[in-house]
């Protein structure tokens, strides 16, 4: 299978954009997601997948529980941020802590709390299930999209 033609086709799904967050040792860690999906209605399960290559997602995982917050359209450049790898990746970012403690951005449309359930092998990705402890809509406003490589936005009829 050619990478770029896998690339390419699969980049014609859009996708929402999440960040999912978590605290380790009282520090606030994150990374950009926009692969996450809804998982089951009973129990209640979402479903993401970090690439194997993560730095973030061990620290996420040891701390046992985490948020996924749902960005909103105006949210482009907390993503790129956030999305970068290395430290101090929350300077500037706000945010307050979710119903399980961990950080829940400012501006984010939805916020779900979840403990980790379990973890599937997913070639050069994982996938990660999280069971759903809480959950809340913030706002009203439209969500961040993912397609063909780039952020957009819906547009109104």
């Amino acid at each position: 299978m050619d990478p770029v033609a896998f690339k390419t086709v699969l980049g014609r799904f859009c996708s929402g954009v999440t960040v999912i967050t978590a605290l380790d040792a009282g520090e606030p860690i994150g990374f950009a997601c926009q692969s996450f999906a809804s998982l089951s209605l009973d129990p209640p399960l979402v479903s993401f997948f970090p690439a194997r290559s993560s730095s973030t997602w061990p620290r996420i995982r040891a701390a046992g529980r985490f948020c996924v917050n749902i960005l909103a359209d105006d949210q482009t450049e907390v993503c790129r941020q956030l999305g970068r790898p290395g430290p101090d990746k929350f300077t500037g970012v706000e945010w307050i802590p979710s119903e399980n403690g961990s950080p829940l951005l400012s501006g984010a449309l939805a916020s779900i709390d979840c403990e980790l359930h379990d973890e599937v092998d997913g070639g050069d990705h994982t996938i990660v299930i999280g069971r759903v402890t809480s959950l809340n809509e913030h706002s009203e406003a439209t969500p961040l999209l993912f397609y063909r490589a780039a952020f957009g936005r819906l547009a109104h009829q």
